[in-house]
């Protein structure tokens, strides 16, 4: 319930006002009526298939959940959704016991399919805490070697123990983790990955609706400007670190344009060995779940609407050749 107590921070919804009808127009006040409004949020299960449970399963079918599918969901991914507003109680992290599922904003999927992981490929989420996306990519396939990158200590605490919470001992052996400045993996680790994925640190819409004081909302209004230079660096970087014929998912959970296709439309211009992947066919199987913005360009953007309040979550792809 504290969740439904927070107050909006002026300051960054009048920020959001001004640059997001300019950017989505009409669409902006739609979006907004889910950022704003706690109690309009929903959120998906995701259940872990080293630890799944029939118990839960059933659990949630009786509570109105469905299963999220598309046809190229491997059989091994068990995202379950409900259309109504509300949280499935969240499982405690307990030492030595794995935890039957993970709570999260279904979008967040999206990255991770969007990058289809083989089994045997070697794989870096380069800013991985808390660990969802990891969690998820563990879900679809079975990767050589995993390598979880957060440079933040705290956050890298935070994605050690998700880890620790959903992958029994014997899989650890195939992930790594360190605490390593994303912009340096290209250079430290070139050449190294099949497969990559950027989650790059945003400007999370949702939390920063909720800022606590006017101070911290201003700072992070001014850290915005700095941002896609930033995020432009990590996807360098992790082009530097593909193989060729590899590829790189770059994501966002902002609706940001300066932090979304800006950015990708930057490294594509100073980077001749990488293409865009169209994305488009993943966007229309899923349409009746999520709403996607339609003057999106160089990926997908998720829209937050009422009775579908996924997002925001800006999907790109590109391919090293």
């Amino acid at each position: 319930m504290a969740r439904l107590r927070r107050q909006i921070c002026r300051v960054v919804l009048d920020y959001f006002d001004k640059t997001y009808t300019n950017e989505l127009g009409d669409q902006w006040q739609t979006v907004k009526e889910v950022l704003t409004t706690p109690g309009l949020w929903q959120y998906a299960v995701l259940l872990n298939n080293f630890q799944g449970s029939l118990e839960t399963r059933k659990h949630l079918l009786m509570h109105g959940y469905h299963r999220l599918t598309h046809q190229s969901f491997p059989e091994t991914l068990e995202c379950y959704i409900n259309r109504n507003p509300g949280k499935f109680p969240s499982q405690r992290h307990q030492t030595g016991k794995i935890k039957e599922y993970y709570i999260l904003n279904a979008s967040s999927l999206l990255p991770v399919l969007a990058l289809d992981v083989k089994d045997g490929e070697t794989v870096l989420d380069m800013c991985a805490a808390p660990g969802g996306k990891s969690v998820a990519l563990l879900q679809c396939s079975s990767p050589g070697r995993l390598h979880c990158n957060e440079p933040d200590t705290h956050r890298s605490r935070w994605l050690k123990e998700t880890l620790e919470s959903f992958v029994p001992s014997p899989h650890m052996n195939a992930i790594s983790t360190s605490e390593l400045d994303g912009r340096l993996i290209g250079k430290l680790h070139a050449k190294s990955y099949d497969k990559v994925l950027v989650d790059a640190p945003c400007s999370n819409d949702r939390s920063w609706l909720f800022s606590s004081d006017a101070h911290q909302a201003a700072e992070r209004i001014s850290q915005r400007k700095v941002l896609p230079a930033v995020q432009a660096e990590l996807l360098r970087s992790a082009i530097h670190a593909l193989r060729p014929g590899g590829s790189v998912v770059y994501s966002t959970c902002t609706l940001s344009e300066a932090e979304n296709s800006a950015v990708v439309s930057s490294v594509l211009n100073s980077c001749r060995d990488v293409l865009s992947v169209d994305l488009s066919d993943l966007a229309n199987t899923l349409s009746h779940e999520f709403t996607f913005s339609a003057h999106v360009t160089r990926g997908l953007l998720v829209l937050p609407r009422k009775g579908k309040a996924w997002g925001p979550m800006f999907v790109s792809k590109l391919i090293k050749l």
